[in-house]
């Protein structure tokens, strides 16, 4: 899988005054660690979407930062947004160590056709957007596919137990929950769903991880009263 790389610069600039950054066409930011002294960081705006496009929340970045020799392996933590614009204004780095397993959900993505719903004969009912999952930071995968090609009756199901991952790679979620059932149309419900943009928690497995500083939660709430 092809690396992505960020380039970043430590910055000086805090609080308030953060908003000079985003009329020049940076982003504040801070890297982050169970390991790591807190960094605050600017990063140019159009490098840091295309890095989150192509990385989403669980996959790996290579962050280089100016002045600092060696890269680091990084994951996005938060990526906090304008309500209205959706501009993006902080965004959080969490320094991942490749020998130290971590928690995090990654997005289940299903694949192919039922019979059934070509026949018009049935309905496809996701029951799970995302599964959380335990591993090295190396073995993450991008997305999990569910072929569900074979689901060719009614109430024909699909469970977490049902997935077939990496030995390397330990589901959290409970076995017993459904990941995609097909229903009959007369059981088709028009929900309204309103569309909230969520990231994965990553957590150190065994350990109590302290967050970013202060400071970052300050510098949001500036970016949206601004």
């Amino acid at each position: 899988m092809e690396e992505i790389l960020l380039n970043a610069e430590q910055r000086q600039i805090t609080g308030k005054m953060v908003k000079q950054l985003r009329h020049k066409g940076y982003v504040p930011g801070v890297l982050y660690g169970h390991y790591t002294e807190p960094i605050n960081l600017r990063i140019e705006q159009r490098a840091l979407y295309q890095a989150v496009q192509e990385a989403g929340m669980n996959r790996l970045i290579t962050l280089n930062i100016k002045g600092i020799r060696d890269p680091r392996r990084v994951l996005v933590r938060e990526l906090q947004r304008d309500a209205i614009t959706h501009t993006m204004l902080h965004v959080d780095l969490y320094e991942v160590i490749m020998t130290e397993r971590i928690t995090t959900e990654v997005s289940i993505v299903l694949t192919g056709e039922s019979p059934m719903v070509q026949d018009g004969e049935g309905l496809v009912f996701q029951g799970l957007d995302n599964i959380e999952i335990e591993c090295l930071p190396g073995d993450l995968p991008p997305q999990i596919e569910v072929d569900i090609t074979g689901l060719d009756v009614i109430d024909a199901t699909i469970l977490v137990s049902d997935l077939k991952l990496s030995d390397a790679i330990e589901i959290l979620t409970d076995a017993e929950e459904i990941v995609v059932r097909i229903l009959p149309p007369a059981r088709e419900e028009i929900e309204e769903v309103v569309e909230v943009e969520e990231v994965a928690e990553v957590e150190v497995v065994g350990e109590e991880e302290e967050g970013p500083e202060a400071e970052a939660e300050e510098e949001a709430k500036s970016g949206r009263e601004q």
